[in-house]
C-alpha cells in the first residue's frame, strides 16, 4: 500500500505530540503509514502558524471571467442547437480566450443548462389551436358520467422514415416545451402503416389496419377496414 499523503486532524495532533516528546520524525512516519516528508511539513506548518489545520488553497485559477461566462450562456440561449465547439470558437474570436470544449460545458452546467434531445411535436396551424381551445372550453366542466359515454378513437401512422435523434439543445429543467427547445416536423412522411383503435372508460376496440384513406363517410358508415 502506498504511504498516505495526508493525515486527518486526530493523527496530526498525535504526530505533533510525539514530535514534542522528542521522538524522531522517521519513527513517527511509519506509525501513521505516511512518508517522512508528511511529518516534516506538519512540523513546519505548526512552527509557522501554531496550528495543525490545513491552510486554505487557492486552487487552479479559473480560465474564464464572469463576463465570459455570461457570453457563453447567452450564446447557448440565443441558438439552442449550437454546439460547445461553436461556442468555444466564438468566444475565442470575441475575447481572444482559448479554452477547451469541456470548460464550455462546465460553464453551461453551472447555469443548469444541459444538452438534451429535442422534443418533437406536430406543427399546429392557428386554426388547429383555436379548434382545440374551443373544444377544451366546451368540455371543461364535464363530470365522469358524461365522459364515460364517450368513445375516444384515433388513427396512428407508423412511418418507415425517422430522424436519427442526434440534435441536442441547451435547456434548463422544465424548458422542454418552450418553442426554442422544440423541433417541429410534418406529421406523416414516406412509407407508413395506418392503424385505428378506440377506448372508453370500460371498453376498448380491436386494433384495425386501415387500407387506403379513412375519410368521414367511411368512419361513420363502415368503420375502419380490418
Amino acid at each position: 500500500m502506498p504511504p498516505k499523503r495526508h493525515l486527518n486532524l486526530v493523527d496530526r495532533g498525535r504526530a505533533l505530540a510525539w514530535v514534542q516528546e522528542g521522538i524522531r520524525l522517521r519513527e513517527i512516519a511509519p506509525r501513521h503509514g505516511c512518508s517522512h516528508s508528511v511529518i516534516v511539513r506538519l512540523r513546519q506548518r505548526f512552527l509557522a502558524t501554531g496550528s495543525v489545520e490545513t491552510r486554505p488553497r487557492s486552487g487552479r485559477p479559473r480560465s474564464t471571467t464572469q463576463r465570459q461566462d455570461r457570453y457563453i450562456t447567452r450564446q447557448a440561449l440565443q441558438t439552442r442547437t449550437t454546439t460547445a465547439s461553436t461556442v468555444r470558437r466564438r468566444l475565442g474570436v470575441a475575447t481572444n480566450t482559448d479554452i477547451n470544449e469541456q470548460t464550455v460545458r462546465n460553464r453551461l452546467h453551472d447555469q443548469t443548462l444541459h444538452a438534451r434531445r429535442q422534443l418533437g411535436c406536430i406543427l399546429l396551424t392557428p386554426r388547429h389551436m383555436m379548434a382545440r381551445l374551443t373544444w377544451s372550453t366546451r368540455h371543461l366542466r364535464w363530470n365522469r358520467q358524461q365522459w364515460a359515454q364517450v368513445l375516444f378513437s384515433d388513427e396512428s401512422r407508423f412511418s418507415l422514415e425517422h430522424d436519427d435523434g442526434r440534435t441536442r439543445v441547451w435547456r434548463r429543467p422544465g424548458e422542454c416545451m418552450i418553442p426554442a427547445c422544440v423541433r417541429e416536423r410534418r406529421a406523416y412522411r414516406g412509407g407508413s402503416v395506418m392503424v385505428w383503435a378506440g377506448i372508453s372508460e370500460h371498453h376498448g376496440t380491436l386494433l384495425y389496419h386501415v387500407r387506403g384513406n379513412l375519410n368521414a363517410l367511411v368512419y361513420r358508415d363502415q368503420g375502419p377496414v380490418s
